[in-house]
């Protein structure tokens, strides 16, 4: 079934927890709350389809790094670190 509704808040876990099976994943190991931080630094500091991309990344990295919270964490926090020091008239086509 496809739809273009949005899908509710209260169905995230839900959905969540469906992925996370489905690609072999335990859901306890998803940190929501820090990938939606990312998430939302990202797309207010830098432009907001590099939301998703940046949450990716982050994953890619940690997963890389051995994928444990730790790696998660330190993955997000170079992201939000960038993205909060992201310029807001990048790139300056001034100089």
């Amino acid at each position: 079934m496809s739809t273009s509704a949005p899908l509710p808040p209260e169905a995230l876990d839900d959905w969540l927890a469906a992925l996370a099976a489905r690609l072999g994943l335990d859901p306890a190991d998803v940190p929501v709350g820090t990938l939606l931080d990312v998430a939302r630094d990202v797309a207010h500091n830098v432009a907001r389809p590099a939301a998703p991309l940046s949450t990716f990344l982050v994953g890619l990295a940690a997963a890389r790094a051995g994928g444990t919270a730790a790696d998660i964490e330190r993955a997000s926090a170079l992201a939000t670190e960038l993205a909060l020091a992201w310029p807001a008239d990048y790139p300056d086509t001034t100089r």
